[in-house]
């Protein structure tokens, strides 16, 4: 299947930001006595958009080794960002590959490649907020490169400092304002879709207020003196209590990020994280610079998470602070998408991600109506808001507005008005939609009985997305399949012809119920033969309609995607699925497993999108351990998994040791929901030098040993405990009864004081509300015991700590008159408050828990 992209497109039927009159004035935004921006008409600025770096660093080099033109790479994602309706960019400009020590802009090809980036999102309406400086090396991941600019001769906190950096960064902002862009003819400080500038990124002051005040009112005097008028900002998120020298500084407002779940997991976060995300609060919320500055978020995302609930409550959480302009960190080229190296802790694609982009898409629809500083209450009171509704046990978001109707996964929800309805995207099934694909799709109305249809290839994750990446190794896949897709809009009827319009489609069809086929493309629909004037290359707002990228599909043989059950209750009936990608046409998918010493084969039922089950009878598991393979059989070949072997379990030379298996245990029986042997590394917690897992003598035990002199400090702020947490969701899902039935909570440990120590301990459930009580670790290894009876709501820790530091340690959640449950559990969370003995550090010594 061919692709293909649209290189040179002129818009006029869509703004986001600015009507098309006030182009031609030249006028800048500016910012009101309230702290608010405003375009020249007197109406608020809002944006909300992405992070995006093909111009640089390992972006650029990478497009460089795989072969890929970073132009017209970039052509396709900005097209994306158009279907994902994002109206603004920021990017911190890597100024260590554009200028010289005395920073002097160097007019080279990552300057080039910036300037075509710029212009073609301006084509698409697009608006800007540019960082100037970076003080980055332009390595990560990689080692820096010898570059040639000030930040790689000085480091960050020597241009900081160091007053020959001062005046190279001076020269170098001047320098950068005034340059012209190739491609569009203006300076940046002339260029109206420029609402502002913001200083550097990140800089981490440690001097004196009165040379901080100094230094930020170089660079903002450098920046004005080209004659520029646009609002300058300061990050005033890092170095806090430098809060006053930095709107001395005459700046115009302050930037922040937010990552609410922390950075740098390893692995995806579980569990309900929206507490994490209820509020972000400002501690310096009430200072006359901050009130009268304007406010963005330069950066932000929920790091770690695969999910698609999280980024509209995000939205929601940002326009409640006064934030007027959001941009998510960082959206991963596509041709690089595959194996997440750029920044491997966050993920964003729309082809490769296909459910968190339209949380993204939805994000920004909250973000565009909801009215700056409205509060809409504390979770869990606020799932539904306004047209938007949140759930995580679903993984969905959707937006259910008067004509738009945007969904990340299976909904029931039904739009306000079929009739009115003009715009729709989603993934999965909708009383609209029906589609058995795993990609994206947009159906929007050109005009009465003609819509708009694409539809984007499957994506698969087939390794850890947030692990040590590599460019050798694949963590997701797309495939271009023939899917079943049905639509159930009045306007078109049942009734309706399907005509293919991206280069390569010769699709033509006509459906009497409906119901088509489709594999990945634009698609023009249009009942009774009504296809009225519109072609490929016609415009719909900020895009041609024939318009289509998606990369070609790069499975590879065949593979099967399967996690077991970690656990299971003795008797209880097992349903054991997996997903199944080949580049053959699939003929059979089956378990294989010994039961009393001969061979069971049990065929698993497709069910669509890729997936296949079966159920395997409660009367085969017994206490033990039940292991089992599943074989793929296709034209060519028989694949035996999780080894991968061309072989069939059942012949004589079988030899592959590896097997899937479950712990088979009577119920009910004790559940461990913290071992440290086997949930040491999953643990979400605040990295310290003084928490380790520690061996037993036994070599089948270990120990969780926190023995902190002090307490560590999360981004400069000493927190009023030690704790950790731990999701543990997916360990006890096929334990229900013995969990429902649990009447005690039992932690063996010791406390190596000189005296019992008391350690909180609570369980979280699925609503995110916390439960709890305090266990007195005695100075014996022993079993020490906490009714469940007597749990008591507790404080919600927001773990992983946020980024800035200086967010809320302990969630306030809404009203709630929810019991505790314990077949809701699923978090564990502990809590150690340090001694605090007069005179003595806030120290815990040597707590022990296995």
């Amino acid at each position: 299947m061919k692709h293909f992209t649209i290189r040179s497109i002129v818009f006029s039927l869509f703004i986001f930001f600015l009507p098309n009159n006030a182009f031609s004035q030249n006028k800048d935004v500016y910012v009101d006595q309230e702290g608010i921006m405003r375009w020249p008409d007197g109406k608020e600025v809002y944006g909300f958009g992405v992070n995006y770096t093909v111009p640089f660093a390992h972006a650029f080099r990478t497009a460089k080794k795989l072969g890929v033109d970073p132009r017209e790479a970039m052509e396709n994602d900005v097209y994306h960002f158009a279907r994902l309706g994002f109206d603004a960019y920021r990017v911190h400009v890597w100024d260590t590959e554009i200028s010289d020590e005395k920073g002097n802009l160097l007019e080279n090809e990552q300057l080039d490649h910036f300037d075509y980036l710029i212009q073609l999102m301006k084509e698409r309406d697009m608006k800007f907020l540019l960082t100037p400086i970076a003080f980055w090396g332009n390595g990560w991941p990689e080692p820096n490169e010898n570059t040639p600019g000030f930040s790689h001769k000085y480091g960050k906190e020597g241009c900081l400092i160091n007053p020959d950096a001062i005046e190279a960064q001076a020269n170098y902002l001047h320098q950068f304002l005034n340059h012209v862009n190739r491609y569009t003819g203006l300076a940046y400080k002339d260029d109206p879709d420029v609402i502002a500038f913001e200083v550097s990124n990140e800089p981490h002051h440690d001097e004196s207020a009165e040379k901080v005040t100094t230094y930020v009112t170089r660079m903002v005097d450098s920046m004005k003196s080209t004659g520029s008028e646009k609002p300058i900002f300061y990050n005033v998120s890092h170095s806090i209590h430098l809060v006053d020298a930095y709107y001395e500084a005459e700046i115009d407002g302050g930037t922040f990020q937010w990552y609410p779940t922390g950075l740098g997991a390893g692995e995806e976060i579980g569990g309900n994280l929206l507490p994490n995300v209820d509020r972000y609060t400002i501690p310096f919320k009430n200072h006359e610079g901050f009130r009268k500055g304007a406010k963005v978020v330069y950066e932000f995302d929920a790091a770690d998470v695969g999910r698609s609930y999280i980024y509209p409550a995000m939205a929601r959480s940002f326009r409640t602070a006064g934030i007027q302009w959001a941009t998510h960190f960082s959206y991963d080229p596509t041709y690089m998408a595959y194996a997440n190296t750029e920044y491997d802790t966050h993920y964003m694609n729309l082809v490769f991600a296909p459910q968190k982009a339209l949380s993204l898409k939805i994000a920004s629809e909250v973000f565009h109506e909801m009215p700056l500083y409205k509060n809409y209450g504390n979770y869990p009171d606020n799932p539904q808001f306004d047209d938007f509704r949140i759930s995580y046990q679903d993984d969905l978001a959707e937006y259910v507005g008067i004509d738009k109707f945007f969904y990340t996964n299976d909904t029931k929800s039904v739009p306000q008005d079929i009739d009115q309805l003009k715009e729709l995207a989603g993934y999965g099934n909708s009383p609209v939609v029906n589609y058995d694909g795993l990609g994206a799709y947009f159906l929007d109305q050109l005009e009465e009985g003609v819509w708009r249809l694409e539809v984007m290839p499957d994506a698969f994750w087939i390794d850890n997305l947030f692990g040590n990446n590599s460019l050798d190794k694949k963590v997701a896949d797309v495939q271009w399949n023939q899917r079943t897709m049905s639509v159930n809009i009045s306007d078109l009827g049942k009734s309706f012809t399907v005509h293919g319009l991206n280069e390569g489609n010769e699709t033509s069809l006509k459906t009497g119920d409906g119901k088509f086929l489709i594999h990945p493309g634009s698609y023009l629909l249009y009942k009774d033969e009504q296809s009225g004037n519109w072609t490929a290359e016609s415009s719909y707002k900020n895009i041609k309609i024939g318009e289509y990228y998606a990369p070609i599909s790069t499975i590879k043989g065949t593979n099967l995607l399967h996690r077991p059950s970690t656990e299971w209750a003795e008797g209880k009936a097992l349903k054991i699925s997996a997903t199944v990608i080949s580049e053959q046409e699939i003929a059979e998918v089956s378990l294989y497993a010994f039961v009393d010493n001969r061979p069971r084969k049990f065929p698993l039922l497709d069910q669509g999108r890729s997936q296949y089950e079966v159920g395997v009878p409660g009367e085969l598991l017994k206490n033990g351990f039940f292991k089992y393979h599943l074989v793929v059989t296709t034209q060519e070949e028989e694949l035996t998994f999780p080894s991968g072997i061309e072989s069939n379990p059942t012949n004589w030379d079988f030899y592959a040791d590896q097997a899937f298996e479950v712990r088979v245990l009577p119920d009910p029986s004790a559940i461990y929901l913290f071992d440290a042997t086997r949930d040491f590394e999953l643990l979400n917690m605040l990295w310290s030098e003084g928490v380790n897992l520690l061996p037993s003598a036994d070599p089948s035990k270990a120990s969780l040993d926190i023995n902190l002199d002090e307490l560590p400090t999360d981004d400069g702020h000493i927190q009023p405990n030690y704790a950790f947490r731990l999701y543990f969701g997916d360990k006890v899902n096929g334990r229900k009864e013995s969990l429902t039935n649990a009447t005690k909570l039992v932690v063996t440990g010791l406390s190596k004081e000189d005296s019992p120590r008391g350690i909180e301990v609570s369980l979280l459930t699925k609503e995110g509300v916390s439960y709890g009580g305090t266990v007195v670790l005695g100075t014996v290894s022993g079993e020490y015991i906490l009714d469940l009876k007597s749990l008591k709501p507790t404080d919600l820790i927001t773990l992983p700590r946020p980024y800035p530091g200086f967010l809320s340690y302990y969630f306030e959640p809404g009203t709630t008159s929810m019991q505790f449950d314990n077949s809701e559990i699923e978090v564990l969370q502990v809590s150690i408050s340090p001694g605090n003995k007069p005179g003595a550090k806030l120290s815990i010594k040597s707590i022990h828990i296995e």
